[in-house]
């Protein structure tokens, strides 16, 4: 099924369209890895409804990416639960062993680092999402054991999904 006959099929169970524009734009950053503006209207258009409520919804949620994210995108919490647990110490680690600062990704395409402000997990602060996985109780030593799993992940990846996954002009 193509991504216009996805996003139909899943706005169908909504009686109302705009009520489908959250799943419809997971399956369109699914299909293109992040969701620039023809992307989003082309969701737009698929669903019928305004431009501006399909930008509001890709702009506002972190689990939406409107600029290519690198094929493991780390968002770490810095909400006051990880802060109090040493989430900054975990953001410089992170900065410092992957070469990049928060928002970058790094030259290889593998990794985009971000924070985020909650993730919802404070029982398991510090918290670190990666894709659709929650990592938590970190420390440098569970960061780095975290990375090497990645990497060794990405050794197995195909070409095309780690060219996909490199940021434009790399």
């Amino acid at each position: 099924m193509n991504m216009r006959e996805q996003i139909e099929a899943a706005a169908a169970r909504y009686p109302d369209q705009r009520s489908a524009i959250m799943p419809a734009l997971l399956i369109a950053q699914k299909e293109h890895g992040h969701l620039p503006g023809p992307v989003l209207e082309e969701v737009s258009d698929i669903l019928g409804v305004e431009r501006v409520w399909v930008y509001e919804l890709a702009t506002f949620y972190t689990l939406f990416h409107t600029e290519p994210v690198g094929l493991f995108h780390l968002q770490l919490c810095d909400n006051l639960s990880c802060m109090l647990r040493r989430s900054e110490d975990l953001l410089r680690h992170l900065e410092t062993v992957l070469g990049i600062e928060k928002g970058g990704t790094t030259p290889d395409g593998l990794f985009t680092l971000s924070t985020v402000e909650c993730l919802g997990a404070c029982e398991m602060a510090p918290v670190m999402q990666v894709g659709d996985d929650y990592h938590g109780d970190l420390d440098i030593a569970r960061i780095d054991a975290l990375l090497d799993r990645l990497r060794a992940a990405a050794g197995q990846a195909t070409g095309a999904e780690l060219a996909a996954a490199a940021p434009p002009g790399e």
